[in-house]
């Protein structure tokens, strides 16, 4: 092991992301930026299975990861010990897709002396938009939004965060997903519903926007989804579903979810009083929903902000800038190997730091 030199809170952070389905490793300087940033997709992977299959997605991300690793640090420059620390993904997600990003983080970051940090996976993404160059300042709302997540939640600052509601069953992008397999779309079947949609017309099934006419912030989608099979299961009955009877019934379906979510985003808004609202995960990449958002909040002087499109999904850079961030906050590094499946994250805060 090479002599440790002092550690910089201020200096590069790499950040190591294996929660899921991609594999990312980036490098991020609070004075300078994101240095470099690499991601192996593992869609190709998955694809014949139509959803991720967690022991492959394990074993690609030990192939991968490694020289992903190298691959960032030579775009940024650095040698390991450079690093000021090594932050990874500890949760939530799949439990051995996070072993593998959490044993070598921990394993580099003792080899070269330095601290490493263990990251919320929703926490990275409500920080990731601080990535671009008009960054939102604390405080604001956050519509976390992907395939695994749902939830509003009320963020004061780093490490201070009130869930407000969340998803009582589905999330909204497995809800897509599952949509896009009952359509006969291929996987992954939210960006290929989405596409669909463009050639429908969304006013012509009438579906629920769950949960709507209740008080309250939480979310549901699995009604909706069913609402989908039953009107597919009519068409069936009468000779079966045309081309342009399955993208009208996506473009419907798009604009039922789209609406609730935008409506429960007001709602909270008003609940809270904050004027800049922060959308983060796969689904933030949505057309429609930043259509509407963006009109809808625009109408009540309250702004939007997105990480850019490709930091919208699992990335490296969220969870080297969030390490970075707590770095600089005083964070206490953890010499454990550290994966959570389950995370709340009201649980995250300075005390578990």
């Amino acid at each position: 092991m090479e002599m440790q030199s002092p550690i910089d809170p201020a200096g590069p952070v790499l950040g190591i992301e294996t929660s899921c389905d991609e594999t990312a490793a980036a490098v991020y300087a609070p004075d300078r930026g994101l240095l470099a940033h690499r991601l192996y997709s593992q869609v190709a992977v998955h694809a014949p299975y139509g959803g991720v299959v967690p022991e492959l997605a394990s074993r690609d991300h030990l192939r991968r990861l490694l020289p992903l690793v190298d691959a960032a640090l030579a775009d940024a420059g650095l040698r390991g010990p450079e690093l000021a620390a090594v932050a990874y993904t500890a949760g939530p997600g799949l439990i051995g897709a996070l072993l593998v990003g959490a044993t070598l983080g921990t394993g580099l970051a003792f080899a070269w002396g330095r601290p490493a940090l263990p990251v919320h996976h929703m926490e990275a993404h409500l920080l990731a938009p601080l990535l671009e160059d008009a960054p939102p300042a604390f405080p604001f709302l956050a519509l976390l939004v992907s395939g695994g997540h749902c939830m509003l939640v009320d963020v004061q600052g780093l490490g201070r965060y009130r869930v407000l509601g969340e998803t009582v069953d589905d999330a909204v992008g497995e809800a897509f997903d599952k949509t896009a397999k009952l359509l006969g779309l291929p996987y992954p079947g939210g960006p290929a519903l989405a596409a669909l949609a463009e050639q429908g017309d969304a006013g012509r099934f009438a579906l629920p926007r769950p949960m709507l006419k209740r008080p309250g912030l939480d979310f549901s989608f699995s009604g909706l989804k069913t609402a989908v099979l039953v009107t597919l299961k009519e068409l069936d009955a009468g000779g079966g579903a045309s081309e342009q009877d399955r993208a009208d019934l996506a473009a419907s379906f798009q604009l039922a979810a789209v609406e609730t979510l935008v409506a429960k985003t007001l709602r909270a808004l008003e609940a809270t009083g904050h004027r800049r609202v922060v959308v983060a995960g796969g689904v933030g990449a949505n057309r429609l929903l930043r259509s509407r958002l963006r009109d809808a909040l625009a109408a009540r002087g309250a702004s939007v902000y997105y990480p850019r499109i490709e930091f919208c999904t699992d990335n490296g850079a969220m969870i080297a800038l969030a390490g970075s961030l707590w770095l600089r906050h005083g964070a206490r590094p953890s010499s454990q190997v550290e994966a959570r499946p389950r995370w709340p994250l009201a649980e995250v805060g300075s005390a578990d730091r």
